[in-house]
């Protein structure tokens, strides 16, 4: 895992250097540099920063051709570089490194030119500099695990890991985009491509840009799309089903094990994390295998218990540690300052704390990530049937009087509590179909918002990108449009870039086996009647992990990976006037939502907490 960075035009070596400074944390191992000045009026820089994961001697970067002719910056794994490697050896390609995944990218470039991104399995970032043609090449992984920002400057193009980075650059400004500040309050993130910099932009997962040296001309086109194609069912039995659901887990675990440094695992007690844990206990030594888990001392949030038994189950190594309001206080300024796009997921706190204690004894950890939106394991889906009945069913007039009703119910902090998600799900009952998602998910409320910027605001204008995935639904089934809705947008553009932070802070990688390309593709096929059955979400894969997970963590409910951060918030301070005046807040309404929120009159923890996020993150040096 690394971080890369580089510009074309005006800008020196210094420039890079900063540039590649900023992404230290995601390259503590090794660095590079690579300058081309042989193209009139347009050098090329490239850097690197290395986190050693695989062929630590000769992975090497900038990679160059033998020739010369290609130089690339890769951030990331390929999981399925050994294959593509064999498959361009037969096609007479030569290697210079023994096993590195890095140099697989510069033979596929030159093999199969853009159709390389189509081939890999992994994830990744990466700029491929094609010095005959006069081009950049720069992909990023199907979902955007890894991130990917740049900008085009009046004399150049610059792009690097981390928007951190790029605004090392002289000719890149920080000023924030108004339009992105409302999405992030709406969404609890920033959708691609905007960032919340104004002259800062990200390439979307799943897509790739071609930049023209000569005439700097860019183009972008997506190259992959995660969809459901329940129109064409796995054959067999649903039996078969879970039978090959089971392999295919196991085949992308076995794939993320390969690495030359140490490696654990997250286990946090909920079937995601324990079916890794359990596919790769059948694959080496679980004596050998250390294990990772955060607990509170909450206990509606904990799961450090649940944790601590699958471990003794399967025989792990198993290590725990607590997150209190005292430890979130001292690490929280750091950690969201050294965020480059805000991400309102307050999990990122305890993410970072686990991250950073596995950092102690391991490079690589795998983690359950992807799980819930591949096979609908969140409430949202479960919510679904019975929002549809009270959209068809109930006037407007009815549901502003039950959403009042709502507001007199006891407050509870506990996680997930009763009244926290009748009050959520009014809020989304309240909008169109296309709009529940979005309002169940954000921060906050379509009437805080406007009440906070001072505006009305347009519901169409404001989910734009959730109505756009909404009508676009391959299947029009509730649960396969949401299903869509996770895995296009809310997974890639808040989960997983939540993860990379957490993780990359921490100098950690991350690898997610429930993103694997084939069992995301076996997945995309299953109805939905097998991820949501009898009430049961991720049906389909509780059967499939059966015969080696407990019942105890089949039969168990989602709990979540929270924190309490609507008591934490009391106990925190209000983002000053300036920071307000920067984001285009009332700061007197932010003063009035924060005291009714201290004094328990009301539950205002999603937009308190993204405005403490952003005020933090823009307050860096």
């Amino acid at each position: 895992m690394c971080g890369i960075a580089g510009f074309v035009g005006p800008g020196t070596g210094a420039d890079l250097r900063a540039m590649t400074d900023a992404l230290q944390h995601r390259g503590p191992d090794d660095s590079g540099t690579y300058e081309d000045r042989s193209l009139p009026g347009a050098p090329v820089q490239l850097g690197f920063r290395r986190l050693a994961i695989v062929d630590l001697e000769g992975g090497r970067q900038p990679m160059q051709t033998a020739d010369g002719a290609l130089v690339v910056v890769f951030n990331g794994e390929i999981y399925n570089h050994v294959e593509l490697r064999a498959a361009l050896e037969q096609s007479g390609h030569r290697f210079e490194t023994d096993h590195s995944d890095t140099e697989v990218l510069l033979h596929g470039y030159r093999q199969w030119g853009e159709g390389l991104v189509e081939r890999l399995s992994g994830m990744f970032a990466f700029c491929v500099y094609d010095r005959r043609a006069g081009r950049l090449l720069l992909a990023r992984d199907h979902f955007g695990k890894k991130p990917l920002f740049y900008a085009r400057t009046r004399e150049g193009f610059v792009f690097a890991s981390e928007a951190t980075a790029l605004l090392r650059h002289p000719s890149v400004s920080d000023a924030v985009d108004a339009e992105a500040v409302l999405k992030y309050f709406a969404y609890g993130f920033v959708p691609a491509p905007r960032s919340i910099y104004r002259d800062i932009a990200k390439l979307p997962g799943g897509c790739l840009m071609s930049v023209d040296l000569a005439t700097g001309q860019m183009q972008t086109r997506r190259y992959w799309e995660y969809r459901m194609a329940v129109d064409d069912p796995p054959p067999g039995s649903i039996e078969d089903w879970a039978e090959e659901l089971r392999h295919l887990l196991g085949q992308a675990v076995e794939r993320r094990l390969a690495a030359d440094v140490p490696l654990g695992f997250f286990l946090s007690g909920g079937i995601d994390s324990t079916a890794v844990v359990a596919l790769a206990a059948a694959r080496r030594d679980p004596a050998s295998m250390k294990t990772y888990t955060i607990g509170f001392n909450e206990p509606s949030y904990d799961e450090s218990a649940i944790a601590a038994a699958m471990a003794r189950h399967y025989g792990t190594d198993h290590h725990a540690t607590t997150l209190d309001l005292d430890l979130a206080a001292r690490m929280m300024p750091q950690l969201l300052r050294g965020l480059d796009d805000p991400i309102a997921d307050a999990s990122i706190l305890p993410t970072h704390l686990l991250c950073g204690f596995a950092r102690r004894d391991v490079t690589v950890a795998l983690s359950g990530d992807g799980g819930d939106e591949l096979f609908a394991g969140y409430d949202t889906f479960a919510a679904l049937r019975t929002a549809r009945a009270y959209h068809r069913l109930v006037p407007g007039w009815a549901h502003r009087g039950i959403s009042a009703a709502a507001e007199y119910l006891p407050r509870s902090d506990a996680n997930m509590s009763l009244d926290f998600k009748i009050r959520r799900a009014l809020r989304g009952l309240g909008h169109a179909p296309a709009h529940w998602m979005p309002s169940w998910l954000g921060p906050a409320s379509l009437e805080d918002m406007a009440r906070l910027f001072g505006t009305t605001l347009d519901p169409h204008a404001l989910y734009e990108e959730a109505e756009a995935l909404w009508a676009s639904g391959a299947s029009p089934h509730d649960v396969d449009r949401s299903l869509e809705y996770y895995g296009r947008f809310y997974l890639g553009e808040n989960l997983l870039i939540k993860a990379d932070r957490a993780s990359m802070l921490a100098s950690l990688e991350v690898r997610s086996p429930f993103l694997d390309r084939d069992l995301v593709a076996f997945a995309s096929r299953l109805p939905a009647s097998v991820k949501m059955r009898g009430g049961v979400r991720k049906w389909i894969l509780k059967k499939a992990m059966a015969p080696l997970v407990p019942a105890q963590i089949l039969d168990r409910p989602k709990k979540g990976f929270g924190i309490p951060v609507s008591r934490w918030l009391r106990h925190m301070e209000l983002p000053s006037r300036d920071a307000s005046a920067r984001l285009g807040l009332d700061h007197a309404t932010l003063e009035g939502y924060w005291s009714d929120h201290r004094k328990g009159r009301a539950d205002h923890r999603g937009l308190l907490w993204a405005a403490v996020v952003l005020a933090t993150m823009l307050d860096r040096p």
